[in-house]
């Protein structure tokens, strides 16, 4: 794969997603300096070619680009100020971050990389773990059409899709509405196929209609809820994921938030934060998002038997 010139990239954040993304890099031929609280995480990316450094602002000094995979905006601010990556790096530095944050945290990490004298964007991702090791993400990135073409080769080594969405915050925006889209249907083809067993349909049956029908979907045709039609998927893994329920119920309360603040009335979008953010907290903390289509199918047991 091309990938333009070998860049020196200082990548923060190696745990589940970032790791892969940046053995990835090294694959690419960039040389990746590396930082991760956890040593865990930090020795794997070290196996895979990443060159380890002992803090953050290390990372940074030296590098084209900072690439950062946190798991909240109020990591990615504190690591751009009071922790001093933007201080330690070069004039000019381009500094990407793949977490996925509130929109308007995105931004305030858009003006404090500007006010540095630095340039940002925000490109958070889809597709999983699997996709981080596959080098299969898709990413959505806001920011200025300079500062694309600039991130655009080092996206295309992690990624198989890289769009731009629009200016400083628009990557979140998208990212937020699409695992609204996904959270969504994924509730909605769990309670088809608990509807379906409730009616003496195979599994393997509904999803041979559904999945060339008009109910195709991802959540159906890649993620399916229930082991057998979909091999690859969670369901036949005892739901381990995957995309964890616990970053699904925190996608969509960030989902849900905006729609607040935008005034939106949006029953399903506020419903499938609320159903998600139970279903973390409980059973699903350490599944995949697809395995609520168990806290559903129990739901309707309980029912039942309550009538």
């Amino acid at each position: 794969m091309n990938t333009g010139t070998p860049l020196t990239v200082g990548f923060v954040g190696l745990g589940h997603m970032g790791g892969p993304m940046a053995a990835n890099l090294v694959k690419a031929g960039h040389r990746v300096r590396g930082y991760d609280l956890v040593a865990e995480s930090l020795e794997a990316a070290t196996a895979a070619g990443v060159e380890p450094v002992a803090s953050a602002a290390d990372a940074a000094a030296g590098a084209d680009v900072v690439i950062t995979m946190l798991p909240a905006g109020r990591h990615v601010l504190a690591l751009y100020g009071d922790e001093g990556l933007l201080a330690a790096a070069a004039p000019g530095t381009l500094f990407v971050d793949c977490s996925t944050i509130d929109v308007a945290d995105a931004r305030a990490a858009h003006e404090a990389a500007a006010a540095a004298g630095h340039h940002a964007l925000d490109a958070p991702v889809s597709g999983g773990v699997a996709g981080a090791e596959a080098g299969t993400l898709t990413f959505m990135a806001g920011g200025g059409e300079g500062e694309f073409a600039r991130a655009e080769p080092l996206l295309a080594a992690m990624g198989k899709k890289a769009v731009h969405c629009g200016g400083p915050g628009a990557g979140q925006a998208a990212k937020i509405c699409n695992n609204m889209i996904l959270g969504i249907s994924m509730i909605a083809v769990s309670e088809a196929f608990v509807l379906g067993e409730s009616l003496g349909l195979s599994h393997q049956a509904l999803f041979d209609v559904a999945s060339t029908a008009s109910g195709q979907c991802w959540s159906l045709t890649s993620n399916c809820p229930v082991p057998g039609p979909v091999p690859a998927s969670p369901a036949n893994r005892d739901y381990r994921p995957g995309f964890a329920a616990p970053l699904m119920a925190k996608d969509l309360g960030l989902a849900a938030d905006a729609l607040r603040a935008s005034g939106i009335d949006s029953a399903f979008g506020i419903e499938a934060a609320k159903q998600y953010a139970e279903f973390a907290a409980g059973a699903g903390a350490a599944e995949d998002f697809s395995g609520i289509i168990r806290t559903i199918r129990q739901q309707n047991e309980r029912n039942e038997t309550a009538s």
